[in-house]
């Protein structure tokens, strides 16, 4: 895009906004490419090996200690992407969790997870301890929310498809930590989507998104506990659902209390436009009436898992198993009762039970720690083996270093899905739809 598209009354509006010896830095913006970055996922590679491992010229995102910015176009397309290496992500939009310090073992919620940058920057803070609420009202988006959940390898999320109203009914005073990356009239990424932003973009759409902040904002503190820490972020530069929200959200919530709040415009930083802040929740009533949701599984099922998990891993894999329609779960510890509330994913999909057998899941692959497979085919990144089994192509394997059965295919050490060893060919059990076209 252009400065010329941009839309009249925008355009008079950020003149008012900002200095005028700031106006033709911020328009001239628009005439330029936007930033790329990516996020290295802490849960699967340290920063220092992402830096060594990773062929393309990059350099460091100041706000945010494991991002990037990239040159390249396609990120996505690389098999480390594949095997959940790294989230590519927006840089500005890296700000926003860490803000949150959350920390291991805590009770985090992302309320407007889709499509999961921020979660899955949570996720990796927690290291796998701890319960990570991440939320999608619109059903379609809570799906690809599920899929980088799963890529990424988190096994402590649940994953859930509800409006505010249904969660704060439900978790009420339950989270040490919440995230609300509010739907928002989208000025930020004019440059990044412009068709689609420039196409959604209205004065009155923006009012409109301030007042749907403001009830979303509403509800999540209900779900705060006394203590807690809540960040509200947008992507846009409007008063109404940026500085005037805060003002107008503090005047409705007296037991909280403004900790920082930073705006990130894109003629002064390496990204795109970005709002956040931090708040604190200083008083309250303090009972939270949340209970762990029990344990269901047969012994036939629980059985049938144990007898692939000890052939399959080194070590026990799944403490705490859930089954619900013919498919088993392992879940965190103390995984709330999610009550009536549309489950999208939740904890680690291990597989389901099928014809008095346990098949694995794609979930299982993605979450399992490589050292603990006993059954590993390696893979480098150089090897045209790699390209093959993520095209969904069966590939040979030595059977001296592999045997019979079910398997992981590795590149570099980073898992990228089941295969099934077979007489010297590992038959593909990438899912259908995570095979490259």
């Amino acid at each position: 895009m252009s400065r010329t598209d941009l839309p009249e009354k925008f355009i008079e509006r950020m003149k008012r906004q900002l200095p005028e010896s700031e106006w033709e830095a911020f328009f001239a913006i628009y005439d330029e490419p936007p930033k790329k970055g990516v996020r290295v996922n802490t849960l699967k590679c340290p920063v220092e090996t992402f830096e060594k491992i990773f062929p393309l010229p990059k350099k460091r995102v100041p706000w945010e200690a494991d991002g990037f910015l990239v040159e390249a176009e396609k990120t996505g397309a690389h098999p480390y992407h594949a095997a959940g290496v790294y989230y590519s992500q927006e840089p500005s939009a890296m700000c926003a969790a860490p803000l949150l310090d959350v920390q291991k073992g805590e009770r985090v919620l992302d309320l407007c997870a889709a499509p999961g940058g921020k979660s899955t920057k949570l996720a990796a803070a927690m290291q796998g301890e701890g319960i990570l609420v991440l939320n999608e009202p619109v059903y379609s988006r809570a799906q690809i929310l599920s899929s980088n959940v799963e890529r990424m390898g988190i096994t402590n999320a649940l994953v859930l498809s509800a409006y505010p109203e249904e969660l704060s009914a439900v978790f009420l005073r339950y989270f040490d930590k919440i995230l609300v990356d509010a739907p928002c009239s989208g000025e930020g990424m004019f440059r990044k989507n412009a068709e689609e932003a420039l196409r959604e973009w209205s004065e009155e759409n923006v009012a409109l998104c301030a007042k749907r902040q403001s009830g979303i904002l509403d509800e999540a503190t209900k779900m705060l506990r006394v203590g807690g820490r809540l960040v509200y972020s947008t992507c846009t530069f409007s008063y109404e659902e940026d500085e005037g929200q805060v003002c107008d959200y503090l005047k409705r919530h007296p037991e909280m209390r403004l900790l920082k709040s930073e705006k990130l415009y894109p003629h002064k930083v390496e990204g795109e436009g970005h709002f956040c802040a931090l708040f604190e929740k200083v008083d309250g009533e303090e009972t939270c009436f949340v209970r762990p949701i029990k344990r269901k599984v047969s012994q036939a099922s629980e059985r049938l898992y144990r007898t692939f998990e000890k052939k399959f891993f080194n070590t026990t894999f799944a403490e705490n198993l859930y089954e619900a329609g013919g498919m088993l779960y392992a879940l965190p510890d103390d995984m709330p009762d999610w009550k009536h509330l549309k489950v999208v994913r939740a904890g680690v999909r291990l597989g389901e039970i099928k014809n008095v057998r346990f098949e694995p899941s794609h979930s299982l692959a993605m979450c399992a720690p490589i050292r603990r497979c006993k059954n590993v085919v390696h893979l480098s990144l150089d090897d045209p083996r790699v390209e093959k089994y993520l095209h969904g192509e069966e590939i040979e394997e030595d059977m001296m270093k592999i045997s019979d059965g079910w398997c992981v295919v590795a590149v570099d050490g980073f898992i990228l899905g089941l295969g099934r060893a077979v007489r010297e060919r590992i038959k593909n059990h990438l899912p259908k739809g995570l095979r490259k076209k």
